[in-house]
């Protein structure tokens, strides 16, 4: 829905008209659902409605465009959500609400699809939750909640240059976690690939065989008559390893 149709919904549920606070709820609702999930975890439905309570309660006083409803939304949002997490002892003293909850992640039905939705945001979620906790809440405004740099800075009280910094080193370090992650997954698959064995073509080193001593293959050598290597070197030729043994012979 485009920001003018929101404009035109929000002077309806000004008006106290419900059919245009219900298209607010239908439009934003998503965005702030997502962003509450990755706060709470499994008190986002409760966070929300709260939320949207508070929303009915003051849209008549609001002054403002349909942009900016949406800051105010999700700072009121905000608010609730760290009030809850200190009411259930969830926010921790190093600020770190995002990492105590990413690994809580709410079931909302079984469909296939939304399990394989909800695994990929699980995992986005543990991701961001290493960051640090002003990285990590720029990065859930800006990417989840899909606000802009303005916007994020409004809902966090910070200045725009400091949410671009923030959000700039948390999908940097983002990238860097992924980057540890895919050379842990290579280095995992190729030990996994070694483990039932030596590779083929790595019974012979230098013509040695595993496990000989050098001084076994001159013997060996030497008992061959000079003929070692000859069933690689084809009918009629001497082998590279006896040319090797008659010159050590010689020399």
């Amino acid at each position: 829905m485009a920001w003018g149709d929101l404009d035109s919904a929000l002077a309806a549920a000004r008006r106290g008209e419900e059919t245009g606070f219900a298209e607010l709820w239908h439009a934003l609702h998503p965005p702030l659902l997502r962003y509450l999930r990755a706060v709470v975890g499994d008190t986002a439905e409760d966070v929300a409605s709260e939320t949207w309570l508070q929303a009915a309660k003051d849209v008549r006083g609001y002054r403002g465009d349909a942009a900016g409803f949406r800051v105010w939304l999700f700072r009121v949002a905000r608010h609730r959500a760290l009030d809850e997490l200190r009411k259930t002892s969830r926010r921790k003293e190093d600020n770190g609400d995002v990492a105590a909850i990413a690994t809580d992640w709410p079931a909302a039905d079984d469909t296939e699809g939304a399990a394989a939705e909800r695994e990929d945001t699980e995992r986005a979620l543990r991701l961001i939750a290493r960051l640090p906790k002003d990285q990590a809440e720029a990065v859930l405004l800006r990417v989840v909640a899909g606000l802009d740099v303005a916007q994020t800075a409004k809902v966090l009280d910070k200045r725009d240059g400091a949410v671009r910094i923030a959000a700039m080193r948390g999908l940097k370090r983002l990238a860097v976690i992924l980057a540890e992650q895919n050379g842990e997954a290579a280095a995992g698959a190729a030990g996994a690939a070694g483990a039932g064995g030596m590779p083929a073509g790595r019974d012979r080193i230098d013509g040695t065989e595993a496990g000989e001593r050098p001084a076994d293959r001159r013997g060996r050598g030497r008992t061959s008559g000079g003929t070692e290597g000859a069933g690689d070197a084809g009918p009629g030729r001497t082998g590279r390893g006896s040319r090797t043994v008659e010159g050590a012979e010689h020399g």
